[in-house]
Formats: structure tokens, C-alpha cells, sequence
């Protein structure tokens, strides 16, 4: 768990994973938060059912790159996103993140924050040195987020835009 100035950062366990793809509020009744209307797209069940849940079940694997970490509003109290890294760092020391911020919190810099949290959470990991993201072009809010956590455009594709921040 981690904290920034607005924030709550939680990696969620095997267990509350289950709960969270539920979107039945009982993962927000076990950590005790208000409920949150949230759905889950058909790209979020997927992830969570084809490799989510199978590598934070591996526990051969560290969990902390492969889970979701639910992002809470500290005065809400109450879930405003998610974030969470592709796997474990590679051989050259790279992350990739993806996020996402609930309809009803977006455009209040709550991922802004939450993603500079999880840069100076990766900060201190020592086999991390840089940490990587995409966004779909029209995505502005998406990569927007990342420009004001000082990441750098290093290429595209026909739809996406990659981005990279070294942070060692």
C-alpha cells in the first residue's frame, strides 16, 4: 500500500481481485470504503480472467506486478480507479503501467497523482529503472496524465501512442 497527498494506492490480493471483478461492492464492504458504481469492460474481464488472477495466483511471481491496485479518494473514501503494471521488469529494467480512473472522478487529477505515486513507488524497487505506457491517440485525459508525470513520447503506431520515463 502506498499514499500520496489525496490517496490511497492498494494492491489487491487473489481473494479481493474476486471480489473486485464481481463489481457487487463486496470488495469495497471488506476494505471498509463507500460503494462505488463502477462496471468493468469486456478488455478488464478478460485481462482479469486470462492473466490477472492466473500470475497473482503464481506464486512463483510477485503479485505487485500483476494485480490491480485500486486507487481510493482518501476523502471520499471510496474507489476512483485503478492502476496496474504488465509483469514484472525486464531485463533492461522497464515496467509498462495501464490505469484507469471511474467515470464520475475523471478530470479531478486523481490518476495524475496516483501515477506519480507509483513512480516514486517504483523509484524505490531496485530492479526498476524506467517505466513504460501507451495510450490510444485520441485518448487526450490518457496521455495527459503521463506528459504531466514528465513521460516522453518515443513512438507510435497507427492507433497508439508509446511512452517511456526513466526514472534511474
Amino acid at each position: 500500500m502506498m499514499e500520496t497527498e489525496r490517496l490511497i494506492l492498494t494492491p489487491l490480493t487473489c481473494d479481493q481481485l474476486i471480489k473486485y471483478s464481481k463489481a457487487d461492492n463486496s470488495l469495497e464492504n471488506e476494505l471498509n470504503l463507500n460503494e462505488t458504481s463502477r462496471t468493468i469492460s469486456a478488455e478488464l474481464k478478460e485481462a482479469l480472467e486470462k492473466t490477472i488472477l492466473p500470475n497473482v495466483a503464481d506464486t512463483t511471481k510477485d503479485y505487485l506486478y500483476s494485480t490491480l491496485w485500486t486507487v481510493i479518494s482518501k476523502q471520499a473514501n471510496k474507489m476512483v480507479g485503478d492502476i496496474c503494471f504488465f509483469g514484472e521488469p525486464n531485463s533492461e529494467g522497464e515496467i509498462e503501467i495501464g490505469y484507469g480512473t471511474y467515470t464520475e472522478f475523471q478530470k479531478k487529477g486523481f490518476m495524475t497523482e496516483a501515477v506519480g505515486g507509483i513512480i516514486n513507488w517504483a523509484k524505490s524497487q531496485p530492479k526498476i529503472f524506467s517505466i513504460l505506457a501507451s495510450t490510444e491517440k485520441e485518448n487526450i485525459g490518457s496521455f495527459t496524465i503521463l506528459l504531466k508525470n514528465n513521460f516522453l513520447k518515443i513512438g507510435e503506431t497507427e492507433t497508439l501512442f508509446n511512452w517511456k520515463l526513466q526514472i534511474k
